[in-house]
């Protein structure tokens, strides 16, 4: 079978497995886990045999012209270069677990059957983006993304949060989509094709009129897609999905869109150097602003959530330096370790007996119930903070030190004003990545928070999962010195330099944090905890809709229970409260907006019911004044009509006799 065919496959597998889950989830339940499974599974395989038949050797293209469009014709294309290859394997991998974890971890969800065909959906849609060779068609799977997530994010469409986390990733997202449907359609209008290799050709000859113009529209769909500073706030509030489907949103699927688009059209982004500073900064606040946050929030969610937003400003700067063999690199590093933070969360939430609405701070003595989530999560959070020698470090290293390169002008693909702004933001950022790292392990598994009943052990299946994803997360970035092979061929060896900088200030945030949590815990040790409330038995799946459902942590009293001993307080200070609003960003856009739009509905209303309305309806009396008239003269008495003729004839001739005398 030839590699086309089998990259066709690719894709298209999980698709049909979707497809057949929605047809057969009610009339054969017994083949939904097989058909949520297996489809993902082979994909996964397929795009193993993909990524070795190509062998990070020249790219693999293929394309057949689905309709005459006119000018600009739209094709069905495969453009498989190592990128390409490497990032489909990442994606086949997170699915394939998030698929197996959540047959044990949603196993009485009566809505399992949907909720596995979404997934597979949502697969297939992210791995037509990777392998596409035309942008048009890539936006097909691009916008099924956006679809799947608002199905997903609400999952437990009877909960107000669910739902209104649903509509607003849909609606921030397609903020971002709308300037990016016409920054593609303009690319396609200056280089004369969709075809991804002839407009990275045209580029390469200059043939791009308004390169700044189009860099920025592709820039804000990328902005919404991969949630960076401004439209990152619809991430935060899509953890009242599914645990599972956080961690494929955050590690191999919509929020990956957005940097491997840059990344495959880096070309065309550096052709504008203002675009590339834009991105510099728009890196750089979302990688500090994200930090602050996530060392802020008590929801162990959240955090994950902000250190997602923030690890993709790491890839955001990366591109922005030109360098896209970093950015892929932390990518792939970054899917793998923040796939099992997730899922080692939901295992987390298993035992607390809570979702993430109930906090770490009341979260207690989990690590002797848990060391399976507590080993791998140790393993995650270490390679999150870029501690070596684990996988994290690796490929931090990389995009900081591609920073450095070009901070130092050696390299004139990107702004040295880029270079900076990546370097400074990025190492303020392992500073505080270490920090909120800590943080999270601390009060989750060193807690003084309630302890909840013990719900037993947890499926194999879910603990087997994050084993899996450990391996990763410890050991591929050692893989630095093979990957420039499949890239650009720019070396990925951490430079010393930013290695010293780097770790060191990531040691610092946890020594910091360490020692904050000790004192506010010498502090705290005077509060006795609240009473514990028991919560009822059931699935992590049953638990986590129940407590969202309630919007109630589930230890009952929620003043008496969580632990006080929070660093993240002492070291914020007056800052924490904002910080742990997401330096109400919302509020901001709801004053710029959404009220100014409420406003303007309330006047179109005004104006329709008010002005409208009376003149039509006062366009309408005028007749049925008339008719009335009209209508009040048929009496159907022949007396009155002969005296009305009679009347007529007599005023009549009066009349002609006036007009003779008169003439």
């Amino acid at each position: 079978m030839s590699t086309t065919t089998l990259a066709v496959l690719v894709p298209l597998l999980p698709f049909l497995g979707a497809a057949a889950g929605l047809l057969l989830g009610r009339t054969a339940p017994g083949f939904v886990r097989p058909l949520a499974v297996l489809p993902t599974l082979a994909a996964f395989v397929l795009a193993v045999l993909v990524a070795a038949r190509q062998g990070g050797d020249g790219a693999v293209d293929a394309a057949t012209e689905l309709t005459p469009t006119g000018s600009v014709p739209i094709e069905l294309a495969l453009h498989i270069d190592g990128f390409a290859a490497l990032v489909a394997v990442l994606v086949g991998t997170v699915a394939t677990c998030v698929q197996l974890y959540s047959t044990g971890y949603l196993r009485h969800d009566p809505r399992y059957p949907s909720y596995a065909a979404l997934v597979s959906l949502f697969t297939s849609a992210m791995l037509l983006v990777v392998y596409s060779g035309d942008l048009m068609v890539l936006l097909v799977g691009w916008e099924i993304m956006g679809i799947c997530s608002y199905f997903l994010v609400g999952h437990y469409w009877e909960t107000p949060e669910a739902r209104a986390a649903s509509i607003k990733a849909f609606l921030v997202t397609k903020l971002g989509d709308v300037p990016f449907l016409i920054g593609l359609l303009a690319l396609a209008q200056d280089t004369g094709s969709f075809r991804l290799t002839r407009i990275l050709g045209a580029v390469a000859h200059g043939g791009l009129d308004h390169p700044t113009l189009i860099a920025l529209l592709l820039l804000a769909g990328v902005a919404g897609k991969s949630a960076q500073f401004p439209l990152h706030t619809w991430l935060p509030d899509a953890m009242a999905g599914p645990t599972p489907v956080s961690a494929l949103i955050h590690a191999a699927t919509m929020v990956a869109a957005g940097i491997y688009f840059v990344a495959r059209l880096l070309p065309v982004f550096e052709t504008s150097r203002a675009a590339m500073v834009v991105l510099a900064v728009m890196a750089a606040v979302t990688m500090a602003g994200s930090g602050l946050a996530a060392l802020a929030q008590d929801d162990i969610k959240r955090v994950l959530a902000y250190s997602t937003i923030g690890q993709l400003g790491y890839l955001s700067g990366a591109l922005a330096v030109g360098d896209r063999g970093a950015a892929v690199f932390h990518l792939l590093a970054h899917g793998a370790f923040k796939a099992l933070l997730f899922l080692a969360a939901g295992v987390i939430i298993h035992a607390a007996g809570t979702n993430s609405l109930a906090a770490m701070s009341r979260m207690g003595n989990l690590r002797a119930r848990v060391p399976d989530a507590f080993w791998t999560m140790t393993v995650a959070l270490l390679a999150l903070a870029a501690i070596p020698p684990f996988s994290g470090f690796f490929s931090k290293e990389a995009v900081l030190g591609a920073a450095e390169h070009v901070a130092t002008g050696h390299t004139e693909h990107a702004p040295g004003a880029a270079g900076w702004i990546v370097l400074v933001a990025g190492l303020f950022t392992a500073l505080l990545t270490g920090a909120y790292a800590t943080r999270l392990w601390l009060l989750a598994f060193r807690g003084r928070g309630a302890e909840a009943p013990d719900h037993g052990r947890q499926p194999v299946v879910m603990n087997a999962v994050l084993w899996v994803l450990a391996v990763p997360s410890l050991a591929f970035g050692l893989a630095y010195g093979v990957l420039p092979d499949w890239f650009d061929g720019r070396d990925l060896t951490p430079s010393l330099q930013t290695g010293v900088l780097g770790t060191g200030l990531a040691l610092v945030g946890v020594a910091v944090t360490y020692g904050a949590w000790r004192h506010t815990t010498a502090l705290a040790a005077r509060t006795p905890l609240g009473a514990v409330a028991a919560h009822p038995e059931g699935d992590a799946g049953e638990v986590e809709a129940e407590v969202i459902a309630s919007h109630t942590p589930a230890y009952g009293d929620v003043t008496s229970a969580p632990d006080p001993a929070d660093p993240g307080r002492l070291l914020l200070g007056p800052l924490h409260r904002h910080a742990a609003a997401g330096f109400r960003l919302d509020a901001v856009y709801t004053a710029l907006f959404v009220r100014p739009v409420q406003a303007g509905a309330r006047l179109v209303r005004f104006l329709d019911r008010e002005v409208v309305d009376t003149y039509v309806q006062g366009a309408g009396a005028l007749p049925r004044l008339l008719g009335g008239a009209v209508r009040r003269a048929q009496t159907g008495n022949l007396q009155t009509y002969v005296s009305a003729l009679l009347a007529g004839t007599v005023v009549l001739t009066v009349a002609a006799v006036l007009v003779a005398t008169g003439a």
